[in-house]
């Protein structure tokens, strides 16, 4: 039994030696994962990355999965008593029937002893996938702290510097008419731009890595819509934040229909455009809070 246990070992070694995230087809996963003897624990990534099974969302995960596979295998800390692996549908579909598993991606973690408890199933719709996430609840099962370290990402100082170039150009050419920093419009329409995009869950996307919308494998219809209040898609900010906008430019056309010097004829437009605006938009919203939080007992027009 030792022999065999250091003979496993030392497979998994030198295959983690040459990929941080060891790839395993059914054969692999029932001698190395199943199979005792085990001393070391496995975390799996079970995905389907082949084109053909159109999941996106499967990529993105495999990114953040490997992100931190690869802050573990290049630490200091990397020892023998924790591998991670991935098992994709097309090499391992005998894996997934297995396991009853319908759904990709999914991370299981099957510890050193015993059989995987609930807690080894990671809740990915609560928590995302970012590679921090998934850190934190291999933490919690291994008592293993992953210190992730990301590639450096020079999109974002490109363009954050890109921007800071344009504002200096712009206001290097206007230096004799800078008239246009105290513009109270500027401001206004500034900030209202920055809450909008803070309240309809673009921060949330970005720490939690959401899939842009989900397609049903059996129907092929397009979800855009998440149906529970612990999740979204990023399709689903996007419509919240332009129905948030149009609310908001009915409450300013209101406004502007109340204190304007126009004449009456173009002040009433205004007024009439602003409440259907109001109402439409808001009514419209107050149906996604209620497909979301069933049971949610008020509505408003076509809600």
């Amino acid at each position: 039994a030792n022999t065999l246990l250091s003979e496993k070992v030392t497979q998994m070694m030198e295959w983690a030696s040459k990929r941080s995230v060891i790839r395993m087809n059914g054969e692999k996963f029932r001698r190395f994962v199943k199979a005792p003897p085990r001393n070391y624990s496995v975390v799996i990534m079970f995905t389907a990355l082949q084109p053909q099974r159109q999941c996106g969302v499967c990529r993105q995960a495999d990114e953040e999965f490997q992100v931190l596979a690869n802050s573990w295998r290049y630490s200091s800390a990397f020892t023998n008593k924790v591998f991670f692996a991935s098992v994709d549908f097309d090499e391992g579909s005998d894996v997934f029937q297995m396991l009853n598993m319908n759904s990709a991606p999914t991370f299981l973690h099957f510890p050193s002893k015993g059989k995987p408890r609930r807690s080894d199933s990671y809740e990915l719709q609560v928590r995302g996938f970012a590679a921090e996430q998934l850190a934190r609840w291999v933490a919690d099962r291994t008592d293993l702290h992953i210190r992730v370290i990301r590639p450096p990402n020079y999109v974002g100082p490109l363009l954050l510097g890109f921007l800071l170039a344009v504002i200096g150009g712009l206001a290097y050419l206007r230096r004799h008419n800078l008239e246009f920093l105290f513009n109270k419009n500027v401001w206004a329409f500034s900030a209202l731009s920055f809450v909008l995009i803070m309240t309809s869950g673009q921060m949330w996307n970005h720490i939690r890595g959401p899939p842009y919308a989900h397609k049903n494998p059996n129907t092929g219809q397009v979800s855009y819509i998440h149906g529970s209040s612990q999740a979204q898609f990023v399709a689903e900010t996007h419509i919240v934040l332009l129905f948030n906008a149009a609310v908001t430019m009915g409450m300013v056309l209101l406004c502007e229909a109340a204190t304007s010097d126009m004449d009456i004829g173009k002040r009433k437009i205004m007024c009439v455009a602003g409440i259907g605006l109001v109402m439409l938009f808001f009514s419209w919203l107050l149906s996604i809070f209620r497909a979301k939080y069933h049971g949610y007992p008020y509505s408003f027009l076509m809600s």
